[in-house]
């Protein structure tokens, strides 16, 4: 079940923007976060949610999508997410950003993980203007964004395949643009025996 969820949360970058996330599936998301890992157990991390439709339109201003694929200018107009989670360091409990990038890591993976597992969709950005996002949000000084996660329901097909004889590891999409293949390595070529 785990590794079920594991192929299905795939980078989405295109959504039904008439699905609304309410903030309820957001907390209960970001409370899986919660009880995740923590480096020495600080538990440095904040989240801001967003699932009003004015302060997503604000935050998705300040973010990059799909560097491999610029020229597109994804999302897509009328495909974007319905809600946000925003991950903050808090730096008044302890500021070693680098530290806590791995904290970072892991709860977006259980925030995104718990979304896939309610039937939505995610894409983990870590591509965004940390000023603006500051602006947009109006964080203290102490609270700094380390990741956006886009959340809300899905609309694209996205094809997990082997990696190609070139060892082309970008993905690409095909079908309009609507079918997005990710190429992974085989286990074989990755664990070294």
């Amino acid at each position: 079940m785990l590794k079920d969820l594991i192929v299905k949360n795939r980078s989405t970058r295109g959504f039904d923007e008439t699905y609304v996330v309410d903030r309820e599936t957001l907390l209960d998301c970001i409370d899986c976060a919660r009880l995740s890992a923590s480096s020495s157990n600080i538990q440095p991390l904040k989240y801001y949610a967003a699932s009003e439709k004015a302060k997503v339109a604000e935050i998705l201003a300040t973010t990059k999508w799909a560097g491999a694929l610029s020229e597109l200018h994804l999302p897509f107009p009328g495909t974007a997410p319905t809600a946000f989670i925003v991950i903050l360091l808090d730096k008044s409990i302890n500021d070693h950003m680098a530290r806590f990038q791995t904290d970072a890591g892991i709860a977006a993976q259980s925030i995104t993980l718990a979304a896939v597992e309610k039937g939505l969709s995610c894409c983990m950005i870590k591509d965004f203007n940390a000023a603006d996002l500051k602006e947009v949000l109006a964080l203290p000084e102490s609270l700094v964004p380390m990741m956006v996660i886009a959340v809300g329901k899905g609309t694209e097909k996205i094809t997990l395949e082997g990696m190609p004889e070139d060892g082309r590891y970008a993905y690409y999409r095909t079908e309009n643009n609507k079918h997005h293949h990710v190429p992974k390595r085989s286990l074989k070529e990755i664990v070294i025996e």
